[in-house]
């Protein structure tokens, strides 16, 4: 592949409304832009999605810039590729941080696309040209409205994020401004095993699936759960990798996979997942991660491939962030998005806006 140098950028995208996590709000979304150039002057896009705590996996902004710079970009620079599909033997010997592992190999996704003069989509197999984009509810004093106005942008799937003891409560209240909205809803691994009695209970409501309902890893309680519900357990932070997707589904942990680039380590390994997937007959969906234009491209040429049969956390560029770092902007079209067909990730970086956000940066030569 000739890649010469990679460069690592530090950036941080300005938010229209403030990110609620665990330990606070926002205002910023710190990102890392991972560069791969190769000496015909072509460059290659990535993204690391993680976040400035770890709340959502063990792994922050901070962790990835030491993984990377340390570990993984020296042992690219040992060990040339050919092919991306090499990278996850060649990064396997450093333990974890997928998503670190993701940044730096979607790079180089995007980089052997653009070389090869095809699209992403269609390198590793896609087959749809546009994908169905799921909204996210908020409870409010105008929910009929908002319900009515994201039905006529189109969208088929809806998520709620529940608070535990409140979720009967938020379920009606959406069931009574459209009793027939197809919702899903979100536990963020909240309940434990006392909680199987009320989750059980849900399933008079007909939602689509649940997601998340207990902490990651423990796929003893999902498949307790499963087997006492009609409703489908879906499995977001529980799945870190192709493994763990092989064991959920072998045990009957879930029925649904949510897959997320980033959370797996990489689009390899959210191949592999979505090709498993496939074969055991379990339909999986595209997850997001507040992140950039560059990492929404990559999630779309995933979401192409033909077992992504569920509407996925995807958004368009001006859903998060006062300005995105591509260009065009990406834009949902009557709830869905469309791919890009563009050689690489098909979308072109706003090189001016990106050095504008870019708060520290980082040049590693491999050849």
């Amino acid at each position: 592949m000739n890649i010469e140098r990679i460069i690592l950028k530090k950036i941080e995208l300005k938010m229209k409304h403030p990110f609620r996590t665990k330990r606070g709000s926002l205002t910023a979304r710190p990102l890392i832009i991972v560069e791969a150039h190769d000496r015909s002057g072509l460059t290659g896009y990535g993204e690391v999605t993680a976040f400035p705590e770890p709340f959502y996996t063990y792994e922050t902004t901070d962790t990835a810039w030491h993984i990377l710079k340390d570990f993984l970009i020296p042992l690219l620079a040992e060990n040339p590729l050919s092919h991306p599909g090499q990278f996850q033997e060649i990064a396997a010997s450093a333990q974890g941080h997928p998503m670190a592992k993701a940044g730096l190999e979607g790079a180089v996704w995007d980089l052997y696309a653009k070389q090869k003069e095809t699209s992403l989509s269609s390198l590793i197999g896609g087959t749809r040209k546009m994908v169905q984009a799921g909204a996210v509810l908020s409870l409010s004093d105008h929910l009929e409205e908002d319900i009515a106005e994201l039905q006529m942008e189109g969208f088929e799937r809806y998520k709620l994020k529940i608070i535990k003891g409140k979720e009967q409560e938020m379920i009606e209240s959406v069931r009574a401004a459209s009793p027939d909205l197809p919702i899903m809803i979100d536990g963020n691994g909240q309940y434990d095993e006392t909680d199987m009695e009320n989750l059980t209970a849900l399933d008079r409501y007909g939602l689509l699936m649940i997601e998340q309902p207990f902490r990651s890893g423990d796929f003893h309680l999902h498949q307790q759960l499963q087997k006492r519900m009609q409703t489908s357990i879906c499995l977001d932070e529980s799945v870190t990798s192709y493994q763990d997707a092989v064991q959920a589904v072998g045990l009957g942990s879930c029925r649904i996979i949510n897959v997320k680039i980033s959370r797996v380590g990489g689009l390899g390994a959210a191949k592999e997942i979505h090709d498993f997937c496939a074969a055991s007959g379990v339909p999986v969906w595209c997850g997001g991660m507040v992140e950039s234009g560059i990492s929404k491209a990559h999630n779309l040429a995933l979401a192409s491939l033909p077992n992504f049969t569920i509407p996925g956390d995807l958004s368009g560029s001006t859903r998060y962030f006062e300005a995105d770092i591509v260009k065009p902007p990406l834009k949902v079209q009557k709830g869905a998005l469309p791919v890009p067909q563009g050689h690489g990730i098909g979308v072109e970086v706003d090189e001016e806006k990106l050095a504008e956000v870019t708060q520290q940066s980082s040049t590693h030569t491999l050849s």
